[in-house]
């Protein structure tokens, strides 16, 4: 089965949804079914039953939707905090770290399914955690809209420190596949506009939209893996960067200048077409002297991170993101 790549396999959880599962036929989809299928899709990741997969929130944090007011328009973010009631005191300190998260997906996905992280970071760091509602590909929104709203989120919530009970000094950005993309390039604009970020935590990050896309090797050795697919990628980029955009400007391992940034850790699940876009990102940004810790988990999938009730390693991913961020967003 496809699901087999090299010596590896993938966790039986894993392969079980993918033997029960149907891959749609990504190359003919139409905008309309596109948008059913997405909605379709964030119903069930956001209902109570896909906790088994996407696991269950940590009791040690609450968890709210609130809307944000950007320029033109309004977005929703999904805020987690220390639960009161904890006997520390985080919960009532006005001087949390903030960790800015954005979830994977594309043309699909909701903070939602990243609950049971977020939940743990915020619990765990502590710190609040805002996970962005971004505006998701379609026909006639490219990836530059969900890269916009990461920056705008990220740029308000610091301007508004006091509202959100943060200590602006001690943020960090935090993204899961294309979403690490958004917060990748997220802190190169942060570098730019002066903002100073702690830390950024890029796992399974996808970070080339040019021709070379395809190119790395991962791609061809897990081209059928049962969590991401070649015809699944091969549409994200038609989505995008439709013709007349530059897919250098949406491609963080090509920006001119990595240095400078916060120090970075790259999560790299070694099953994943995607694995040599983190590699090769870790590896420029320290040719560019930023700081990077790159960590495989052998035998993990794309989006592991937002399926612990399958994958085990999530687990470990975690861990390592909690301990990383503490050090990183210490006082």
């Amino acid at each position: 089965m496809s699901e087999v790549t090299g010596t590896e396999r993938p966790p039986l959880g894993i392969r079980l949804l993918h033997a029960l599962g149907r891959e749609p036929d990504w190359s003919a989809m139409t905008a309309e079914e596109l948008a059913a299928y997405s909605d379709a899709q964030n119903r069930k990741r956001a209902s109570g039953l896909a906790r088994v997969i996407t696991g269950f929130p940590d009791r040690g944090a609450t968890i709210q939707w609130q809307e944000v007011a950007l320029p033109g328009r309004e977005l929703r973010v999904r805020v987690y905090r220390p639960s009161p009631g904890r006997g520390d005191g985080d919960a009532d300190r006005a001087d949390l770290p903030l960790v800015l998260h954005v979830h994977g997906g594309g043309f699909v996905g909701t903070a939602v399914q990243s609950d049971w992280v977020n939940s743990h970071l915020a619990a765990r760091l502590p710190a609040v955690v805002v996970s962005v509602e971004h505006r998701l590909l379609d026909p006639e929104t490219p990836l530059s809209a969900a890269v916009d709203d990461g920056w705008d989120v990220l740029r308000h919530v610091v301007q508004h420190a006091d509202q959100w009970g943060i200590d602006p000094a001690r943020t960090a950005v935090f993204g899961e596949s294309t979403g690490s993309m958004v917060t990748a390039l997220a802190a190169i604009r942060a570098r730019e506009h002066g903002l100073p970020l702690r830390a950024q935590v890029l796992v399974n990050p996808a970070v080339d939209m040019t021709s070379t896309m395809f190119d790395h090797a991962s791609i061809t050795q897990h081209a059928h893996s049962p969590t991401l697919t070649v015809p699944q990628m091969q549409l994200l980029h038609r989505l995008a960067v439709p013709p007349g955009t530059d897919p250098r400007a949406m491609s963080p391992l090509y920006a001119d200048d990595l240095s400078g940034l916060p120090p970075a850790l790259v999560v790299v699940p070694t099953i994943d077409p995607l694995a040599d876009h983190g590699r090769s990102y870790a590896e420029r940004l320290r040719a560019a002297g930023t700081p990077a810790r790159l960590t495989e988990h052998s035998g993990a999938t794309h989006a592991f991170l937002s399926m612990p009730g399958v994958v085990p390693q999530a687990k470990a991913a975690r861990a390592e993101i909690v301990e990383f961020l503490q050090v990183a967003l210490a006082g």
